[in-house]
């Protein structure tokens, strides 16, 4: 299975992404460490043919799973995906989230990608993930629903989870479909 786990900001496309990955002794693949160098430098933004170059060597295998919403990327990850995990929460649940997690990586200097922390005063960036999420939480969605309408992506099986609850569904439906037929 080659599995992509999308949503916005924030939704916990990482810590599902994980557990899938765990669970079916797959390759997890984070797009944020492949598109964040060191200094926060976006890899989409200085070096885009290098970030499509990862991504593209790190999904070329028969079975991971990958969290992202790297537009960038999108085609590429969505055409080798068999299945798509949409974390499809309403904004107070995805608020309450990237707060949560923003705050508990900065009071613990939590390092993320290539050496970056989260820190204080990144507050105050118009692209940090708290503000990123609630600006662009309805646009994605939209984005997100026009996309999977589209016939491109009828080769993807789609899962979208509306309730934190669903998750562990969906986990134990992926570990199901993944587990080798019985022989008779």
């Amino acid at each position: 299975m080659r599995i992509v786990v999308v949503g916005t900001a924030g939704a916990g496309k990482t810590t599902l992404a994980k557990a899938i990955a765990a669970t079916l002794a797959s390759p997890h693949i984070e797009l944020d460490a492949l598109h964040w160098d060191a200094g926060w430098k976006a890899l989409s933004i200085t070096d885009p043919n290098e970030f499509v170059r990862r991504v593209a060597a790190a999904t070329a295998s028969d079975a991971w799973v990958a969290d992202g919403n790297y537009g960038l990327v999108r085609e590429l990850t969505w055409r080798r995906a068999t299945h798509l995990v949409w974390l499809d929460y309403d904004r107070p649940i995805i608020m309450a989230r990237v707060i949560r997690r923003t705050v508990v990586r900065a009071v613990f200097r939590t390092e993320l990608w290539s050496g970056n922390v989260e820190r204080w005063r990144h507050l105050l960036r118009s692209s940090h993930p708290i503000r990123w999420a609630w600006s662009t939480w309805r646009r994605r969605r939209a984005e997100l629903e026009a996309l999977l309408g589209q016939g491109e992506q009828a080769h993807l099986i789609v899962h979208r989870i509306r309730r934190p609850v669903e998750a562990r569904h969906v986990l134990q439906e992926l570990a199901r479909a993944a587990a080798p037929a019985p022989t008779t």
